[in-house]
């Protein structure tokens, strides 16, 4: 699975329906509205092959009406916090 993480700049005005509207896009998995920043939203993109990230990021999602701006980062790697307790809890007995 390949994650691409959009960072969104939208029209001030019509925030919750361009999140909608990203939502609405098979390969976004989540959208967040987001403060501290020159970006608006931050969408999550799921697909199986990099191809299909030019199909959902420039040729739907930076098509939606509002959106001004993205900026794309694609992730090499996952963290979580499930997989760092997993990865921690390697040859520990339950009394620790």
């Amino acid at each position: 699975m390949i994650t691409a993480i959009v960072h969104v700049k939208a029209a001030v005005d019509r925030i919750p329906e361009i999140a909608e509207a990203i939502t609405a896009i098979d390969a976004v998995t989540e959208v967040y509205s987001v403060t501290g920043g020159e970006f608006d939203l931050v969408a999550m993109v799921r697909v199986r092959e990099h191809d299909q990230l030019a199909d959902a990021i420039p040729g739907q999602l930076n098509k939606v009406p509002g959106v001004l701006h993205t900026a794309t980062h694609i992730a090499f790697r996952t963290y979580s916090k499930h997989d760092l307790e997993a990865a921690f809890a390697i040859g520990l007995d339950d009394g620790f």
